[in-house]
């Protein structure tokens, strides 16, 4: 597979990012639900391809912490400051949402908090706490900032056992400096390491965008850099450009070389690969999960997720 490293701002979307909106009543009632429960999600607030898909589904991501991040990553549609301190009541807000949607399989991600001395970490313990409590029988998976690499901040996590930790790499090494220019590459994989050092029963998840002008071989590295840090499920996805401002598209990959890159994954050693155009880090989490880890005769079906 040979990628193009050349940018091309304008490029035509293929037909395979075409989707119909799925109809159904589902995704005003989960509208609904946030509104009145003062919730953001990452699917409004990202402009998740996949919204219409997973609301009318009965399902969606809670973005905590606020929906304004402090920092600007150029991939991302999440607005940057100013932030308000952490609501304290929104842990309990989150699950009595997650109650009401009847989720079997809770996904929780935040903005990154840099300003806050645990970096958010103390919010997302009391989210899975709460969750916990409502809905004892649902499985969570987090999906976390890198803290800012504080080893205190991940063990505040990990100590409040969630199913799944998941933290993206999002792009090769080389890209950061022009990606995420506010994080760091070997931060994020030691933050994954760190995780299986400290709770090796608790899996751990990451995931790419790919099209931003990375090259096979740097994918092939970041893949084998991931498996090193004991990573066992991974999300690859096409980049989507959000607006003008952000990076263009570099290239938009076929369905075709999102399945190579799906068996090149598993041949790696991951547990379990969700890849394809519209893939984002939390869609259909919980049937990755399961088609991992349990029998489908055992257990009720999970709902999909963002």
């Amino acid at each position: 597979m040979k990628i193009t490293e050349k940018s091309e701002p304008q490029l035509k979307k293929p037909a395979w990012l075409k989707r119909r909106l799925p109809a159904g009543s589902n995704y005003e009632h989960i509208r609904s639900v946030l509104r009145h429960g003062k919730l953001h999600t990452v699917c409004q607030e990202a402009q998740c391809p996949n919204i219409w898909e997973c609301f009318s589904q009965h399902t969606a991501t809670f973005l905590i912490m606020g929906p304004r991040c402090t920092r600007a990553c150029r991939f991302c549609a999440v607005e940057q400051g100013p932030m308000a301190p952490p609501d304290p009541r929104e842990p309990a807000r989150v699950a009595e949402a997650a109650y009401q949607m009847k989720l079997k399989y809770v996904v929780v991600t935040s903005v990154t908090r840099d300003d806050l001395a645990d970096g958010g970490a103390g919010c997302f313990a009391a989210t899975i706490q709460a969750i916990k409590k409502r809905l004892p029988n649902a499985l969570i998976e987090v999906l976390i900032p890198d803290f800012q690499g504080k080893t205190e901040a991940v063990q505040t996590v990990v100590r409040a056992r969630p199913d799944v930790i998941n933290h993206n790499i999002e792009t090769v090494k080389r890209l950061y400096a022009s990606v995420r220019p506010q994080a760091e590459y070997t931060r994020s994989l030691q933050l994954l390491e760190h995780v299986y050092q400290l709770d090796a029963g608790i899996p751990t998840k990451s995931g790419l965008m790919l099209g931003l002008g990375e090259t096979a071989d740097e994918i092939s590295a970041t893949l084998l850099d991931l498996r090193k840090a004991h990573c066992r499920f991974l999300t690859l996805g096409q980049y989507l450009q959000p607006s003008k401002h952000h990076l263009p598209v570099n290239r938009y990959l076929p369905p075709k070389e999102f399945d190579q890159w799906r068996q090149k994954a598993l041949e790696l050693g991951f547990t379990e690969v969700a890849s394809g155009p519209f893939v984002r880090s939390s869609y259909h989490a919980g049937d990755l999960f399961k088609a991992a880890f349990l029998d489908e005769q055992a257990v009720p079906e999970c709902d999909s997720q963002i």
